[in-house]
């Protein structure tokens, strides 16, 4: 071989065949995924591929993803700070429009403090761990988020599933379970799939009677819940009872970017030990301008998330009316449940091809037989849009 020639390396593609036949696997049990064609804009009407369509598949609640007000304060935050932060926050990425954010978080949300992660996901998959090691206790609902499931998980503390919202059960755990250095309950409070909701009352009876810490995920609820849009955690009166509380922007606040609010003292525990956040690069500081305008226009604008769960009550009810089996839903989330993949996968494609856009949510995004289409119902969707919705799933077979 030539001097500084680099070498010639026969590449065992062999390697990778696996991956044909689980691919091919999947296919056969109709949990195969594909990308779909990329979306312009988010919002009730969507273009898909040169057509349009209404959008029932949407985690944008109150219809903001696209609101000319947030999109104008990220270009005015482009315009001061660019676009990249270049390192963590704890280096020196952290700007002077997340310091804002964070402090304006914890106003809104009644806590000493706040600390931004780049996603929801994140937060959960760093928080957990930086909470509970090898010597500790995590009870946690079945149903609870898959970053939840992932952050327990990396966590190495002792895992304790409780079936969803069975809160005979959970206190049975917490009763027989053995001594443990710290015990941690973790719930959703607005369940992402079926729509209803954390029995947090019970929870936090729970909670103070075998001292146990409190971390409420209200990823689906933070502006839609609550008199002031603070969650479910709100809605039930009990947000002095939780020691942490996560959230995102990249839902109903129509940004993106998660966060954890909680005493003063524990998020400068997070932010030390949080390794989402330490080796993560902060997100851009437009994100973040944006996000302060969104908790703005949550406070002002109350009237915007009643009227949605009232919609939901309404269109919740004549579904059930036509059949469909809605669950215990009690949101703006209505899960449509089917039970197969293959008939889930049947239904949203005849729904497609009326122009609705809704595909079917399958294993492992939920449990085996329990194949499903999830309805995100937004401030944006008018009566015309629910009609149509409504005379398009008369056409379709029900499985129920």
């Amino acid at each position: 071989m030539a001097q500084n020639q680099p070498p010639h390396y026969h590449w065992n593609m062999e390697s990778l065949d696996w991956i044909d036949e689980e691919l091919h696997q999947l296919q056969q049990c109709n949990l195969l995924r594909e990308l779909p064609q990329p979306l312009r804009t988010q919002g009730a009407r969507i273009e898909l591929a040169g057509r349009q369509l209404i959008n029932f598949a949407s985690n944008d609640y109150l219809g903001l993803a696209a609101d000319e007000r947030l999109t104008q304060a990220a270009i005015r935050a482009c315009e001061q700070h660019g676009i990249g932060r270049g390192a963590s926050p704890l280096v020196c990425g952290r700007s002077e429009i997340h310091a804002q954010l964070e402090a304006r978080l914890a106003h809104f949300l009644q806590t000493e403090a706040a600390l931004l992660f780049s996603s929801s996901f994140a937060a959960n998959a760093g928080i957990i761990p930086a909470l509970v090691d090898r010597d500790d206790a995590i009870y946690g609902d079945a149903k609870n988020h898959a970053s939840i499931i992932d952050g327990c998980r990396l966590s190495r503390a002792e895992k304790h599933v409780y079936p969803h919202t069975d809160m005979d059960a959970l206190e049975e755990m917490l009763r027989n379970s053995k001594s443990y250095r710290r015990r941690l309950i973790v719930t959703d409070t607005l369940f992402s799939m079926d729509g209803d909701l954390a029995p947090l009352p019970q929870i936090v009876q729970l909670a103070n009677k075998y001292q146990a810490m409190l971390m409420l995920d209200e990823t689906h609820a933070i502006g839609v819940f609550g008199s002031q849009g603070r969650g479910v955690a709100e809605h039930f009166a009990v947000e002095k009872y939780a020691n942490l509380r996560i959230g995102t922007f990249g839902k109903a606040l129509g940004a993106a970017g998660g966060f954890v609010c909680g005493q003063a003292s524990l998020v400068k525990w997070l932010a030390n030990r949080a390794r989402t956040y330490v080796f993560s690069t902060a997100h851009p500081a437009a994100i973040s301008a944006a996000a302060y305008e969104a908790l703005n226009i949550v406070a002002a604008e109350s009237s915007q998330r009643q009227a949605l769960l009232n919609q939901a009550d309404t269109l919740r009810q004549r579904l059930q009316q036509l059949g469909w089996n809605t669950g215990k839903s009690g949101g703006q989330i209505i899960p449509l449940l089917i039970g197969a993949p293959r008939q889930a996968v049947q239904i949203s494609q005849n729904l497609l091809q009326q122009g609705i856009w809704l595909p079917a949510i399958r294993p492992p995004s939920v449990p085996p037989k329990e194949s499903l289409l999830r309805l995100g119902l937004t401030a944006a969707h008018t009566d015309e849009m629910l009609e149509k919705f409504l005379a398009a799933l008369q056409k379709v077979n029900y499985p129920g």
